[in-house]
């Protein structure tokens, strides 16, 4: 047992002091011949926190930093994740071509400034674009991404963060909005799929109690939609946002935001954010700028930034099409719906997120189809399982309810009762050991009692890999442990080579 912190770097750089063969790095010749026969892999350290005196060669460098870059986790198979990770090859082209030039120079790259007006003009039209107080507060739900809770920070307004429930389906509830608005709201905040559990938040249902409100007393109460992940997805599946509207078709709705590196498809580092109209983008925000050349209106906190991300979203647009973004969105579903459904039948798990869940109306439709395959009824409220894997046609996200392709879900009530010694955390440590990133966190506010493990079905993450993922499971190893221990409690040394569950 270690009695106290051990700095690795204290014992490494004592060793080089008194072991023979790494005294005196300095005395030794600088040539070398390879990046592994130069003086950074034993003989001196790598620097970490002060600028060496001497250079070495680009070679070196480029390796020391690349095998140090393995050690992080595999992009591939990191589920915690709704960034991006995969483009086709001549996207990653575009992306090395472009990465020299900087998004706010518009004067030197008017091509680059043309087509991110395009990339905006798609996504306006995307999302339903018509043509052409003293103590201010904003409302957000506790599900809500630190970003929101920052703007409320930097400009000093009172966040009101109001809590979400399993009533509420872990969203915004418009019963507590009707409840906590008043004449110094000057917003709310709509979440178009929660980063806890995927959940679309009911923007029109939120807009009608606000309408109903400004018909009270007058005053006009604002929303943005936070589509960071959903305003990628809703546009392009049959599910859309469940049959309701979400968009700018909503006229209290004035402005909309989404990732580009997210279900955008993009690599990381692009988010766009259109007004329904100059008007709700005030002056006093925006700054004008001549140095570069011409006059820059810039509104945003950064300044440069990268503009090959435009180009890249640009690139998707036009090669995907929109027939090309619907079958990625609809497969994506379809993957999070198998998933759910297979996680459900173990007995182990009980799923928080409701995309695999049909809706009112549609039960029938899926049971029916189960009886023609033979199947029986669908079992766990319908869910789609990997028997109608072939049967795409029959099926889409429209029979079940809308949402993320996430799968929010955690160890079941029977399962913790019978094996009390299994800890969730665990199942997301030791898929982490096989390189599967799959975080265990607490639900928001007053559900922080409720632990859940969440996998975001991003594109990359095919049906083989699920699979993969299922069969790579560490429950029956953790079950195992508490079979073994209740064995030597009752007979001695249980059995060694014990391996299977019972």
């Amino acid at each position: 047992m270690l009695s106290r912190h051990i700095n690795p770097d204290d014992i490494v750089n004592h060793l080089r002091e008194v072991a023979p063969g790494l005294s005196h790095p300095a005395s030794r010749p600088s040539r070398h011949s390879t990046p592994y026969s130069s003086k950074y892999t034993a003989e001196a350290p790598i620097p970490k926190y002060r600028i060496p005196g001497e250079g070495a060669s680009s070679d070196t460098v480029y390796q020391m930093i690349h095998d140090e870059m393995n050690l992080d986790g595999k992009p591939d198979l990191n589920l915690a994740s709704f960034v991006g990770t995969w483009m086709e090859p001549n996207a990653t082209a575009l992306m090395n071509e472009n990465l020299n030039k900087n998004l706010s120079d518009a004067d030197e790259y008017p091509a680059l400034m043309r087509i991110h007006e395009r990339c905006i003009s798609i996504l306006a039209n995307l999302w339903g674009e018509g043509k052409d107080t003293s103590k201010p507060n904003i409302l957000m739900g506790a599900n809500a991404q630190v970003a929101l809770e920052k703007f409320a920070r930097y400009f000093e307004v009172e966040a009101r963060i109001l809590p979400v429930s399993e009533g509420s389906h872990h969203r915004l509830d418009p019963e507590l909005v009707k409840k906590n608005i008043d004449e110094n709201t000057i917003g709310v905040f709509v979440i178009l799929g929660s980063t806890y559990t995927g959940h679309y938040e009911p923007v029109e249902e939120i807009s009608n109690i606000l309408d109903e409100f400004q018909e009270e007393t007058g005053i006009d109460i604002p929303i943005h939609v936070d589509g960071a992940s959903g305003a990628f997805i809703a546009p392009f599946t049959d599910a859309g946002a469940g049959g309701t509207k979400w968009n700018f078709e909503l006229p209290r709705v004035v402005s909309i935001n989404t990732s580009g590196h997210k279900f955008g498809l993009v690599y990381v580092g692009l988010g766009w954010i259109i007004w329904r109209d100059e008007q709700y983008l005030p002056e006093s925000l925006v700054f004008s700028l001549d140095y570069l050349g011409g006059v820059e209106k810039s509104f945003t906190l950064n300044f440069s930034r990268p503009g090959a991300q435009v180009i890249l979203q640009y690139y998707n647009l036009i090669h995907l099409g929109f027939s090309g973004y619907r079958e990625v969105m609809e497969n994506c579903l379809r993957n999070a719906r198998l998933l759910s459904g297979s996680l459900e039948e173990t007995g182990w798990y009980t799923v928080v997120s409701d995309i695999h869940r049909p809706v009112k109306g549609k039960e029938k439709k899926i049971e029916s189809l189960y009886r023609k395959l033979g199947l029986g009824a669908a079992d766990g409220g319908g869910l789609l399982g990997k028997e109608l894997s072939g049967r795409y046609d029959e099926i889409t996200s429209a029979d079940f309810v809308a949402g993320l392709p996430v799968v929010a879900f955690r160890l079941s009530d029977k399962f913790m009762k019978e094996f009390p010694h299994v800890k969730q955390e665990s199942v997301s440590q030791m898929m982490r050991a096989k390189q599967w990133i799959i975080p265990n966190y607490r639900l928001p506010s007053n559900e922080k009692e409720t632990q859940i493990l969440r996998v975001v079905d991003i594109c990359i993450v095919t049906e083989t890999l699920m699979e993969a993922e299922s069969e790579r499971s560490d429950i029956p190893m953790l079950l195992n442990r508490g079979r073994k221990h209740r064995l030597q409690l009752r007979h001695g040394k249980g059995p060694d080579t014990h391996r299977g569950v019972c």
